[in-house]
């Protein structure tokens, strides 16, 4: 007969966002708006032309930028569901006619993972509640991020990667883990 587990409470973790953006949009102003709501941030990626998908240009148009970014202070992962909230109300902030010229992807990195919240369901996802997904887009293994089929194809780019490795590095050096 097993061992049955025992509940723990999960451990802080490290807030991290994706930012997607229109050429003309104040950066500026959508950081200091992403500041107020979720803290310093403590480290930013290169800023990159996002060209990866098809998906935004409906709605927010052709040329497009992204940057990843983390930030200071550890949350409990419990909170990107309000964080996810938060960030869809700064992107009607800077919306215009309807329609987004920002799109902000929160997420958090902890030890064994990078996850994404969404509003999208699928079959790999999980309710996290108030109509927020959670989503492994990336998991640890062998010293290194690896990707899931369904990784999105600029979370698979070695920038990407690098990055979102330095800020898993920190994340544990906080924790006392490095």
């Amino acid at each position: 007969m097993g061992i049955m587990g025992i509940p723990r409470i999960a451990k802080k973790v490290c807030l991290v966002s994706a930012v997607c953006y229109q050429k003309d949009v104040h950066l500026d102003d959508v950081l200091q708006k992403m500041t107020e709501a979720f803290g310093t941030i403590d480290e930013k990626s290169n800023v990159f032309a996002f060209t990866h998908t098809e998906y935004y240009l409906k709605e927010m148009g052709e040329e497009l930028f992204k940057f990843f970014c983390s930030f200071k202070a550890l949350i409990d992962p419990m909170e990107i569901v309000s964080i996810k909230l938060e960030s869809n109300k700064i992107e009607s902030f800077f919306s215009k006619d309807a329609k987004r010229s920002v799109n902000i992807d929160p997420g958090y990195i902890e030890t064994p993972k990078l996850v994404l919240a969404t509003t999208k369901n699928y079959g790999h996802r999980i309710y996290l509640g108030q109509g927020i997904y959670g989503d492994v887009q990336l998991y640890w293994r062998n010293g290194a991020f690896r990707t899931n089929p369904w990784t999105y194809p600029d979370y698979r780019e070695m920038d990407t990667l690098d990055f979102l490795t330095k800020v898993r590095k920190k994340y544990l050096s906080q924790k006392g883990e490095a």
